[in-house]
């Protein structure tokens, strides 16, 4: 019930900030639980991409250094979310979304190429995939990086491809988990193609300390 009531916030926020959003390919969504995979472009890319697979609930990893905030704690373990330590990711970062999966119908919401997380968690999905058995589903970010650009109300275009081509029954070595990522990211590159052919993504550079 949380999570509904932070959804109607979170979509009156968007509004308010950039209500410029439109989404290529919502045909491709699965009406069943599904592992949304894309390149992590933005902090709030999760939340353009939680109100397009609406009414579906999502859940996430988040950093366990936010649930020592008691307020925040509450908010994201009402928002699905749930802790993951980075320099020593233990099993619950893969049992705990499988069951989301698996028993709560959810849609897991995954950056395999980010940076956030550890190399140990870059073949995460296609662990998950195979222990849940739900499809890998590529999402793509095209908008603002910055948020002074997300309040000029610059275009953003939320893209959804097929889902990734997966076979279940085959053993998840290291060369098909080596080709799944491989066709994520082709899976990108051909959303980012679809929406804009000129589009190139150049992560905003950090400030000096």
């Amino acid at each position: 019930m949380f999570y509904k009531f932070i959804r109607v916030i979170a979509r009156g926020i968007v509004f308010i900030l950039n209500g410029r959003y439109k989404v290529v390919g919502k045909e491709n969504l699965p009406d069943k639980p599904f592992i949304l995979v894309a390149p992590h472009r933005t902090w709030w890319e999760p939340i353009f991409f939680a109100l397009v697979i609406s009414p579906r609930e999502a859940t996430f990893m988040a950093k366990k250094e936010l649930f020592k905030n008691p307020i925040l704690r509450f908010i994201l373990v009402h928002a699905h979310a749930f802790p993951v330590d980075r320099a020593h990711p233990g099993p619950s970062v893969i049992k705990t979304p499988v069951k989301a999966l698996k028993k709560e119908d959810k849609v897991l919401i995954m950056f395999p190429s980010g940076t956030r997380y550890s190399e140990q968690l870059k073949g995460g999905a296609s662990l998950i995939a195979k222990l849940s058995k739900a499809p890998l589903v590529p999402f793509v970010y095209q908008g603002p990086l910055s948020f002074s650009d997300l309040m000029k109300h610059k275009q953003i275009t939320i893209g959804v491809g097929p889902e990734i081509d997966f076979d279940f029954k085959a053993k998840l070595d290291e060369k098909q988990t080596k080709q799944i990522n491989d066709d994520m990211e082709k899976a990108w590159d051909k959303i980012d193609d679809e929406i804009d052919p000129s589009f190139e993504y150049i992560p905003p550079k950090k400030k000096n300390k």
